[in-house]
């Protein structure tokens, strides 16, 4: 397997789960990924938010880790990446209002790259403009968002074309492994 090299976009309060779990799980398997966030350097941090679910109409929040930033936002140049990973939490609310943001994404959306959304990461997908036609998993809350910008909204981690998308941190056995297969990363246990 040849490690790809992988951007990720956090911000604060992104979910824990959903930015510390595959970051470690692609790296463990060989991988490079590299953590960025708009106005933020290596070294800095974000927050992170614990979303569960208990019951209640919708999950609950609960302060989570800090998120080490690895690399430096503004000097992403987007075409030297294999792949992106957009974690959920409430991050995305405001990271699509970005326009660097949005640049990256539809690079990679228009030049066929792995991408890969979970939760309210899909934000980030519609307001790209990059979910025409494509089946597209995220947080149900946001499927009228999904369903606007033209996308099919799926209730369990899918896979369609370049796009591996799921509706939150408890379906990352079948996202995470989905990626790995787009990714071509063979596992050997």
């Amino acid at each position: 397997m040849a490690a790809k090299k992988i951007l990720m976009l956090v911000g604060d309060f992104v979910e824990d789960y959903e930015a510390m779990v595959p970051f470690q799980s692609l790296l463990a398997v060989g991988h490079a990924v590299h953590a960025v966030c708009p106005d933020k350097k290596p070294g800095d941090y974000v927050a992170t938010a614990i979303h569960d679910f208990e019951g209640q109409q919708t999950y609950t929040e609960k302060p989570g880790h800090r998120f080490t930033i690895t690399h430096d936002f503004a000097s992403v140049q987007a075409q030297e990446y294999d792949a992106l990973l957009i974690p959920g939490g409430r991050a995305p609310e405001y990271l699509r209002l970005n326009p660097q943001v949005i640049a990256i994404v539809q690079h990679f959306a228009q030049a066929n790259k792995p991408i890969a959304a979970v939760c309210h990461g899909a934000q980030i997908l519609a307001a790209a403009k990059v979910l025409e036609g494509i089946k597209c998993s995220a947080y149900p809350a946001c499927q009228p968002e999904v369903e606007a910008a033209g996308g099919h909204y799926a209730n369990i981690a899918v896979t369609d074309k370049n796009f591996v998308t799921a509706p939150a941190w408890p379906a990352h056995p079948a996202w995470i492994g989905q990626f790995l297969q787009l990714l071509g990363t063979e596992i050997k246990l």
